[in-house]
Formats: structure tokens, C-alpha cells, sequence
């Protein structure tokens, strides 16, 4: 098999000589180079074509988000994962970092002595992005990803949905939006909620793959350019129309009744998928409380999460669609949906809020509708 090239760029010599060997452990890897500032590593990508760039955050002269920006003038398509911290500022910078072309990033865990704690968890997240990003940009040649970008060779296609594994009614009133998704999520929400109104008169819950402080920052991100309120969720929330609710890192989502109302709870179960918080969680429990009301679409990803969830969103009578696979930065689990044969559609990201609210506004649910009137399952 031939490995996965990375170009490695860290003011540190330290984390590069870390990163170097935890990657180079696994042998679909190679390090094909290093470079301690933005600058050395753009021209390096010209002299040793990688596969993909792993890119700190914070470098003098350049830090990552510049260093993105003329990376994504060059190579529009390169895989590009940050190296990010766990601290608000690190959150931050790399939301702008993805923003501006960043194709995923990576949380550095905390430093002790010039070395790395909890190395385990770390390594897997690594070699498991870098792998699929990698792999999916060179195909089977390590410069294929450069070729693949000059021919403007199109994304491979999702399978052609299965039939639906439950029967609906002609029209399902919509009383939730349900939202699932991971790698390359952050942006594809930005694009999504764009198309969001702000009378839209369900709630919207989301799960984004991500580690605390990061969620919130989302959140912040979400609410300050499109014209949905989108929250960090917190225990006791409740749950109201036009409002968008994001899981908090390292917290699973569900809803609970409170008398006529519903709030939010969170816990920490153990992860599902790998994954907390996961999608499957959240899905099975807006499939409980609202049944055949609701409406879901699982977005760009790595893994299976949301696929059995999105199963018994269709038993209970309600509807999933997925994004496109040549829209998504990976599109593992929307194709998982569609595998099961629970996929209703598969849409580009760039009109898939507008489906969402065409379904909504087509299932009777017209803005002004009182959000605690409506029948709810179970």
C-alpha cells in the first residue's frame, strides 16, 4: 500500500518530533516533511507534493489561519487539519481557521514537561483523520490528489437510496429539526443555517462532533451570522421554536418532558461510536418525544454515528435526508443513512437548509404556529 505523505508545519520542535512519530507508527503514514514556519511549509508543498497538511494554529510571522488562506490559493483541494489547543483562544482561532479553508482540525491535549498527556486518545484521532482525509485525496497514488484537483474530476457519487423502511403518511407535520454531522460539519452548518429563517417555528437540535469550549464557540459563531439563536445546550433548557440547541463537547443530548414543555438533559454515558456526544443518542430521542414529526438530515462526516439513530427516525414515521457525497469533506456517514435504505434524499450542502425548510413549511407547519400546541409522539 502506498502511504499517506503529510507535511507536518510546528514552531515547536518538540510537538513536530511528537507528531512525527505517533503518525509514522502506522505504517499507511509516511512524514514527508517538517517545517517550524508557515512560510518553509508552503514552499515545501511545492518540492514534496504531500497528501495532506498537518498545520499548528498559532506560528510566528504566520500563524495557521494566514498560512490556510494561501494554501487554499494554491491548492484549493489539499487537506489541510489544524493542530489546535484545548483554550477559548484555540477554539477561536480555529473556527476561523476552518472558515477560511481549513479542512478539519485536531485538539493538541495539554503539555507537561515538553510531552504530551493522554497520548492514546490523541493518536487515535490523529491516524483516523489523517487516514481518511488523506486516503480519500490520493487515491492510490500519493500525487492523485493534485491530479484529481487539475481535471476537476468529480466527487464519487453517494449508492442510490433504498426504499424507506417505514410507511409515512402523505403529510407528517414537522414539529423538530434534528441535525447530525462531524468532519467538515462546522462550515456545512454555516452554509445550512444560511438558508434558515427566522420565523422558521420548530426547534432544531444539532450534534457536531467536537470537545467543550469548541461548542460553544460554534454556537456563538452560528447565532452572529445567520439568523438563527443557536446555543450551547445546558441541563433544564427549554426547548423552543425558531432555536437552535448544540450539544456541548463531552455531553450527550436528549429531551425530556416536562409536563407540557420540553427541556433539554445531558449526560455522560458512555460514548456511542466512539463519539460523545453522538448523534445516535440524540436522534433516538427525538424520535421518542416527537415520532413521525420528525425531520432530520445528517450531514458531511467520518464513522457510522447517526445512521441506526436515523433508522428509528424512519420507524417512527419520520423523515431523513443526507447530504451529497460531493459536497462533504467526507462523506462516510451520510452514506451509512443512505446504506441502510433510510434516506429520503441526498441534497449539496448549499440547498439542503432550503429542503429542510421546504419540507417543514409543506408538512403545515406555517410560521405562527404555537410550538407547545402541537401533538407530540409517545
Amino acid at each position: 500500500m502506498i502511504p499517506i505523505r503529510v507535511l507536518i508545519i510546528d514552531d515547536s520542535v518538540v510537538v513536530r518530533r511528537v507528531l512525527t512519530d505517533l503518525l509514522q507508527s502506522d505504517p499507511e503514514i509516511e512524514v514527508a516533511g517538517t517545517a517550524a514556519t508557515a512560510s518553509i511549509g508552503l514552499q515545501k508543498i511545492s518540492q514534496i507534493v504531500p497528501d495532506l497538511v498537518l498545520l499548528d494554529i498559532e506560528m510566528p510571522e504566520m500563524d495557521g489561519v494566514e498560512a490556510v488562506k494561501r494554501i487554499r490559493s494554491g491548492w484549493p483541494k489539499l487537506p489541510v487539519i489544524m493542530c489546535s489547543t484545548l483554550t477559548e483562544r484555540g477554539a477561536s482561532v480555529t473556527l476561523r481557521a476552518l472558515a477560511n479553508g481549513a479542512t478539519d482540525y485536531v485538539a493538541k491535549p495539554s503539555t507537561l514537561g515538553g510531552r504530551f498527556d493522554g497520548l492514546n486518545l490523541f493518536r487515535a484521532e490523529l491516524l483516523g483523520k489523517v487516514k481518511a482525509l488523506g486516503a480519500a485525496a490520493m487515491g492510490t497514488a500519493p500525487s492523485l490528489a493534485l491530479v484529481r484537483e487539475r481535471a476537476s474530476l468529480p466527487a464519487p457519487s453517494l449508492p442510490a437510496p433504498r426504499s424507506i423502511a417505514a410507511p409515512r403518511t402523505a403529510r407528517n407535520q414537522v414539529s423538530v429539526l434534528a441535525i447530525g454531522c462531524s468532519t467538515g460539519g462546522p462550515n456545512a452548518l454555516s452554509t445550512l443555517f444560511a438558508s434558515l429563517p427566522a420565523d422558521l417555528e420548530v426547534p432544531i437540535l444539532i450534534v457536531q462532533h467536537m470537545p467543550p469550549l469548541f461548542t460553544k464557540m460554534l454556537a456563538e459563531r452560528l447565532t452572529a451570522t445567520t439568523k438563527i439563536c443557536v446555543v450551547e445546550a445546558q441541563a433544564g433548557d427549554l426547548v423552543e421554536p425558531g432555536k437552535g440547541y448544540l450539544a456541548p463537547g463531552d455531553f450527550h443530548m436528549t429531551l425530556v418532558r416536562d409536563g407540557a414543555r420540553l427541556r433539554i438533559a445531558l449526560n455522560q454515558e458512555s460514548p456511542e461510536s466512539s463519539c460523545r456526544p453522538a448523534v445516535d443518542v440524540m436522534f433516538r430521542s427525538v424520535a421518542q418525544i416527537f415520532g413521525a414529526g420528525t425531520l432530520a438530515a445528517v450531514l458531511t462526516g467520518m464513522g457510522q454515528d447517526g445512521a441506526r439513530g436515523a433508522e428509528r427516525i424512519v420507524q417512527a414515521g419520520g423523515t431523513v435526508i443526507v447530504q451529497d457525497a460531493a459536497s462533504c469533506v467526507v462523506a462516510s456517514m451520510p452514506r451509512a443513512v443512505v446504506e441502510l435504505g433510510v434516506s429520503a434524499g441526498a441534497y449539496p450542502i448549499d440547498t439542503i437548509g432550503a429542503e429542510l425548510v421546504s419540507r417543514v413549511r409543506r408538512s403545515g407547519m406555517a410560521p405562527g404556529t404555537t410550538f407547545i400546541a402541537r401533538r407530540m409522539e409517545g
